[in-house]
């Protein structure tokens, strides 16, 4: 990440400065992966098990959204291993996209999945049953790698 573009992000308030805080860091990959093993028992399919509420389509999207957060809090415990806090998503999700990983191309695919949250979140659009799959297809293929970075850069 350039210097510039995080000095622009703490001057507008979307990062503040903070002292490493190792347990935290801990606790928001385990909390991350936790998050994922519950959504992982989870059927994707028009006729999906009841995750949070009475309707399929609540399924679907709340299995979508859980995903998401999962990513998000990667990119938050990396924010915090840099000595920072991040005060948005967009943050959150430029940092991963900046990681080397081997499915780095897969990371392009961050701003699109901000865009469907955001949509279901605040504009009442449904998550379609494709892009609950293409969410958790992202973490099954990047977080185990996203992860060992995290805790290389953690020890």
């Amino acid at each position: 990440m350039k210097k510039e573009q995080i000095e622009h992000w703490v001057r507008g308030d979307q990062l503040r400065k903070k002292s490493l805080d190792r347990e935290k860091v801990k606790s928001m990959i385990e909390s991350s992966t936790t998050n994922m093993s519950i959504v992982k028992t989870i059927s994707i399919s028009e006729h999906s098990a009841i995750l949070i509420f009475r309707e399929t389509y609540e399924s679907i999207r709340q299995l979508f959204r859980e995903t998401y957060e999962s990513i998000r809090q990667l990119g938050d415990a990396r924010w915090w291993l840099l000595g920072y806090e991040p005060r948005n998503h967009e943050v959150s999700m430029e940092i991963l996209r900046e990681m080397n990983i081997k499915e780095k191309t897969r990371l392009n695919h961050l701003s699109r999945f901000k865009s469907i949250r955001n949509d279901t979140n605040y504009r009442g659009f449904k998550v379609t049953v494709a892009q609950a799959k293409e969410i958790v297809e992202f973490w099954d293929a990047c977080s185990q790698e996203i992860i060992s970075i995290l805790l290389k850069e953690l020890q």
